[in-house]
């Protein structure tokens, strides 16, 4: 922060420019500013630039920087829809616990998953139970799949987050269950 504010002092006259050239330009500027600042700061020299940066410059850089930008919330994105790339909804959740159970040998089929969470929650990761036996003992059931929580500790699956309302988890961990008590989330048709 304080190299890009000692950058714009430095090129105060480029500064005003670029104000009055527009947006693009004025984050050119700055990002140039930054980047001149940054360089003088790196090479130990405390000498103002010699030169205010071309506008030219200035607008390749803004470039460079809102492409960086682009591609850092790309990252971001994937990041949010997971390493495998599902998405960050119903149909993403299952498809990824799907695969983990896959490999846990974990049975149940999408539909048969995707029943019981439009039945259960609605398809709301925090939906809670707080009126039932459990919530009245002080155990509402809580998730997609509404599993409480002493069921959860007993078939969360490793590799999946230990946290009760992650949908992920939720599933894998309710699937888990009814694979053990029913032989799969699929010959569950009711509350469970």
């Amino acid at each position: 922060m304080r190299t890009a504010i000692t950058g714009i002092t430095r090129n105060a006259k480029f500064a005003r420019l670029a104000t009055v050239g527009g947006t693009a330009v004025g984050t050119a500027a700055i990002a140039v500013s930054a980047l001149s600042g940054t360089a003088h700061a790196a090479e130990g020299a405390a000498k103002p630039a010699d030169k205010p940066v071309s506008v030219q410059t200035a607008a390749t850089t803004a470039q460079h920087v809102d492409a960086q930008a682009a591609k850092a919330a790309k990252a971001h994105k994937a990041d949010k829809a997971g390493a495998k790339g599902y998405a960050d909804n119903l149909d993403g959740w299952i498809r990824e616990a799907r695969a983990i159970m896959k490999k846990h040998h974990i049975p149940g089929s999408y539909e048969g998953i995707k029943k019981n969470i439009i039945r259960e929650s609605a398809g709301d990761p925090n939906a809670m139970n707080g009126w039932d036996v459990n919530a009245k003992k002080g155990t509402p059931s809580k998730g997609l799949l509404q599993v409480i929580q002493p069921t959860f500790d007993q078939y969360h699956v490793k590799g999946t987050a230990d946290k009760l309302t992650d949908p992920v988890a939720n599933i894998v961990a309710a699937c888990n269950y009814a694979a053990d008590r029913y032989g799969s989330m699929d010959k569950v048709n009711s509350a469970y």
